[in-house]
């Protein structure tokens, strides 16, 4: 009896350090994703034209990681964000490290902070 508790805590104690990490919450789980993600937004952003509609661009670089909408001088303007530089590795994604893409009526108006300060 006393030999299989002996067994028993020899046991618990080689295998007290074992951590095994399943999952998590990040937006991005290795290094490589979001390189690429910003690498491929880059990429189809230098080749937008203007007046190209919402629908289009959506359809071309999916999801954007932030989106406001809201009426100025009677239009109705929509401003997707997409990453595109990267500032500082939290895990999270923040404005700073995407370029506006500007709709007025539904069709691409301008990108980047300029367009965006412009409105």
């Amino acid at each position: 009896m006393l030999g299989k508790f002996f067994i028993a805590a020899a046991l618990a104690v080689t295998l007290s350090g074992c951590v095994i990490a399943v999952g998590g919450d990040h937006e991005f789980d290795d290094d490589s994703n979001w390189k690429k993600t910003q690498q491929y937004n880059q990429q189809q952003i230098s080749k937008l034209a203007l007046d190209s509609s919402a629908e289009d661009i959506r359809t071309l670089l999916g999801t954007p990681d932030f989106t406001e909408s809201f009426s100025h001088e009677g239009e109705t303007v929509t401003v997707l964000f997409y990453r595109t530089h990267h500032h500082k590795s939290d895990g999270k994604t923040t404005k700073e490290e995407c370029t506006p893409l500007i709709f007025k009526q539904n069709l691409l108006t301008g990108w980047g902070d300029k367009a965006y300060k412009y409105l």
